[in-house]
């Protein structure tokens, strides 16, 4: 089922957002910005470009943008703090087959594992 919030977040992804909510994405997640980039793989210097010159992200990396923020924020309501979610995006995690969950953020379907991941943590069902 679509929600209200994913029906948004499709709608801002379309428009395309600014440069900036990469970095502002960078912040949120503790990540390295260098480190975040390699996800969308684009240089760190294309994306302070586009900072530069005021550009948007495209639909695609919009999106991906959005759901990474989405998925932090909720990490760190989950987990208790960025931190404690951070380490879990490090490490081989059971109910995504032993996968690193950083290393899914690759793509929107990735993404999507991930968040469902949580949600099934926030509610106590660990297998």
């Amino acid at each position: 089922m679509i929600t209200h919030d994913q029906t948004a977040l499709i709608i801002s992804a379309l428009k395309g957002v600014s440069a900036t909510r990469f970095f502002e994405a960078a912040d949120l997640t503790g990540y390295k910005r260098e480190q975040l980039a390699e996800v969308f793989d684009t240089s760190l210097k294309t994306f302070q470009r586009y900072e530069r010159e005021q550009k948007k992200l495209n639909p695609q990396d919009s999106e991906k943008v959005l759901k990474i923020m989405a998925l932090f924020q909720l990490g760190e309501s989950v987990f208790g703090s960025a931190d404690a979610f951070r380490r879990w995006m490090d490490k081989p995690a059971y109910g995504l087959g032993n996968q690193i969950p950083f290393d899914l953020l690759h793509t929107s379907g990735g993404i999507d594992l991930i968040l469902d991941e949580v949600v099934r943590i926030e509610y106590g069902d660990l297998a």
